[in-house]
């Protein structure tokens, strides 16, 4: 009876992506209920393996539920409880490597968006030591695009990511929720490198740097960094060159030139 209810109460979270995260937080805490009366919150040796993979998917639709309603605490806490059942032997739990390389994509891509670099790449590493290998795991249309986007931001290429962040090569609805925070990080790191490598730009100019919609906009962002508007130009402060300031300045130009380069591709489309 209680193997059925959580069934049912699993079907409906996936049958309805969409309804508020406070009516699937109702449905999650009477599967969690189900879970505990069937033994089966973490996995053990008396749990029939249909249970464990109603266990499973109930902590994966927790986990989505969560990244939709941009609750980064709450997903970390269902990946968690995934880890048990994802460490299962397959005799035991077969994979369901769709929604678990979904799961973990998103993992990565939250990592990226926080900056912990040293949890990203040792998460790669993981995904090497899972049973039967890790497979092709940046031909994987979820694992790949976080591994293609955070060797672009390092790269500087941040044409290229934002260029990924507009294109059919989000993978699903639940990536595209990182797509405001990555850009408004790539903004910040464009502005770091236009005020070391130029003393000024125009508006204009700055506006397709920085992505943005109009002039008032790029008014604002320059308010808020502390820039300096004037006759219709941008003005950065002074930045003190270090030992390799000729090199960092020749490096911001470059990045500088990739994003107007495709700032300009993207005029010429429009």
């Amino acid at each position: 009876m209680a193997e059925r209810n959580l069934s049912q109460i699993v079907a409906q979270l996936k049958k309805s992506p969409s309804m508020s995260y406070s009516d699937a937080n109702t449905l999650l805490s009477k599967a969690k209920i189900a879970l505990l009366n069937l033994k089966a919150l973490t996995p053990n040796a008396a749990v029939p393996q249909s249970t464990l993979a109603l266990a499973r998917e109930t902590y994966e639709q927790g986990a989505l539920f969560a990244i939709r309603a941009r609750n980064p605490e709450a997903f970390t806490r269902y990946v968690q409880q995934l880890q048990p059942f994802y460490e299962l032997p397959s005799s035991r739990l077969p994979p369901n490597l769709s929604e678990r390389n979904k799961v973990t994509g998103l993992s990565l891509l939250l990592l990226l968006t926080q900056g912990r670099y040293a949890e990203f790449h040792s998460e790669l590493e993981s995904l090497a030591n899972r049973e039967g290998g890790g497979g092709d795991v940046e031909g994987d249309k979820y694992l790949g695009y976080p591994i293609r986007l955070e060797r672009w931001l390092m790269e500087g290429s941040y044409d290229r990511v934002w260029k990924a962040m507009k294109s059919s090569e989000v993978p699903c609805d639940e990536y595209s929720v990182f797509s405001e925070i990555l850009k408004n990080q790539i903004r910040s790191e464009i502005a770091s490198s236009s005020e070391r490598a130029y003393p000024s730009l125009p508006i204009s100019s700055t506006k397709s740097l920085l992505f943005l919609d109009s002039e008032g906009d790029v008014i604002s962002f320059a308010q808020h960094r502390g820039w300096i508007v004037r006759d219709g130009s941008i003005f950065f402060p002074d930045a003190t060159e270090g030992e390799d300031g000729t090199h960092t300045k020749e490096m911001s130009q470059m990045v500088i030139e990739n994003a107007l380069g495709y700032a300009r591709e993207l005029e010429t489309i429009v």
